[in-house]
């Protein structure tokens, strides 16, 4: 019967779906293939990882995860003001509020920020995750456990 719980090494695959607490559902496996990940390998964020640990194949439940746990708190210094003209000019588009925008550090890295507001020819990139700062509600079922 142990093998039907699941433990820290174990191949898993679930379904679930996250809301946050509003409601608002931000992803899901419905009309997918579950989500399959190794527990305790970082593959997922800590406390789903954590949540599944114990379940029983074919178990529901629901796990609220804090901040600290998914993609950690908001950082207010990872919203900053710049001229957009750079992006109009090598990007060749017009940044608008709700966008995404690619952009390459200096050592290299391409990183990813959303584009909070446009003020004349400025802009405010936030370049926090989109989850960050937000508490995680996930329904989850696990649906096979590989030992």
């Amino acid at each position: 019967m142990a093998n039907n719980i699941v433990e820290t090494g174990n191949k898993v695959k679930v379904n679930y779906t996250g809301k946050l607490d509003d409601g608002t559902v931000f992803d899901t496996s419905d009309g997918k293939e579950p989500l399959q990940f190794q527990t305790g390998a970082k593959q997922v964020i800590p406390g789903f990882d954590n949540g599944i640990i114990g379940m029983k194949l074919n178990e529901e439940k629901n796990i609220k995860i804090p901040a600290k746990d998914a993609y950690g708190e908001m950082h207010p210094e990872m919203v900053i003001e710049v001229p957009k003209q750079p992006f109009v000019t090598s990007q060749n588009m017009e940044p608008k509020e709700g966008i995404i925008v690619t952009l390459k550090a200096k050592d290299g890295n391409m990183m990813n920020a959303i584009v909070k507001a446009v003020k004349g020819d400025k802009m405010v990139l936030d370049f926090n995750h989109p989850l960050a700062g937000k508490t995680l509600n996930f329904h989850v079922k696990v649906v096979e456990i590989v030992k």
